[in-house]
């Protein structure tokens, strides 16, 4: 397995300072943001075009010890809005370009459509009844979300890319049986960007979701963020919380650092079960703790897991 981090939190440095800092933390790889809710900081949407600028990025990244795992495009490309569709889309298809010069991923959302053909907003349906909410999941599923995504899977596949979907709260896909129902109505170039952060609050077990999507073949990318559960705010409103993510001390759940939401009793064994379903990736650190500053988060995950992830590849079961 190899260290890493989704770049996007440098948004505030310049490429040069971001590859630095990695290099300086003993990382072997970043995940470049590239367009829709993770930003463009770097002017990377498009620079495929340009043999000459894809030539020297590479340089660059290489020049810091650096590997490229993951092209980060997280967005809705099937908004109801138009124009948020079709910029989310352009981000996604730049995306998955940048992706082949580097031979890596794309991390994405599957994006969340409205309840029918003229809603303005998105619509997340969180359970069948009333029977409204049943006829929106039918029309999102089956008229949006698996048409756009199996035209998207043919065009990955035409640039030798596989799309990782993060599993995300407010997108039609959140849960790891939403990403094998797409990757099989939807081509195989479909798959995972496991990141355990969102399955805590969904009461969904990470570990076994690691099991469930390896044995589907399916875990593309690997994210590192914890989550930490408050429970007694979690036992007056439940976990479906919509208060705002700085209202730490109101919120049923918050993002934390690797090790401060759950320590060696869940990272261990979820790195082992990667192993186990032969994902030897990155493990991309995501900072979004809001008791720590960026840096101090950012490099406290670098520590935390910088002894436990599993470098080598396994040995022969000699002893028997």
């Amino acid at each position: 397995m190899e260290l890493g981090v989704m770049g996007a939190m440098f948004g505030g440095m310049s490429l040069d300072e971001a590859l630095g800092y990695c290099q300086k933390l003993g990382l072997d790889a970043v995940e470049l943001p590239c367009g829709a809710y993770p930003g463009d900081p770097w002017n990377l949407g498009g620079i495929h075009t340009s043999k000459t600028k894809v030539k020297e990025l590479k340089a660059k990244i290489a020049d810091h010890g650096l590997n490229v795992r993951g092209i980060a495009a997280h967005g809705n490309p099937v908004h109801p809005d138009k124009r948020t569709a079709n910029a989310h889309h352009k981000a996604h298809r730049n995306a998955v370009r940048l992706a082949a010069e580097f031979n890596t991923v794309v991390i994405n959302f599957s994006g969340c459509p409205g309840g029918g053909p003229n809603d303005r907003t998105p619509n997340w349906v969180t359970c069948p009844w009333p029977p409204d909410f049943e006829q929106i999941a039918d029309y999102q599923w089956n008229k949006v979300i698996i048409p756009y995504w199996s035209k998207e899977a043919e065009f990955a596949k035409k640039h030798g890319v596989k799309i990782a979907f993060e599993a995300h709260p407010g997108m039609t896909v959140h849960n790891p049986e939403d990403v094998v129902r797409l990757r099989k109505a939807a081509g195989n170039a479909l798959g995972a960007n496991l990141d355990p952060s969102h399955f805590f609050w969904q009461g969904i077990d990470p570990i076994e979701a690691a099991r469930y999507l390896g044995e589907n073949k399916c875990i593309f990318h690997v994210h590192a963020k914890d989550c930490e559960i408050d429970d007694r705010n979690s036992r007056i409103t439940g976990n479906l919380d919509i208060k705002s993510y700085g209202e730490i001390n109101a919120r049923a759940w918050v993002f934390r650092t690797v090790g401060y939401g759950h320590g060696d009793d869940f990272w261990r064994p979820f790195l082992s079960m990667l192993r186990r379903y032969d994902y030897d990736g990155v493990i991309s650190i995501e900072h979004e703790d809001a008791l720590m500053s960026m840096s101090e988060g950012f490099e406290k995950a670098v520590e935390y897991l910088k002894p436990i992830i599993l470098r080598e590849k396994a040995g022969e079961a000699w002893w028997f």
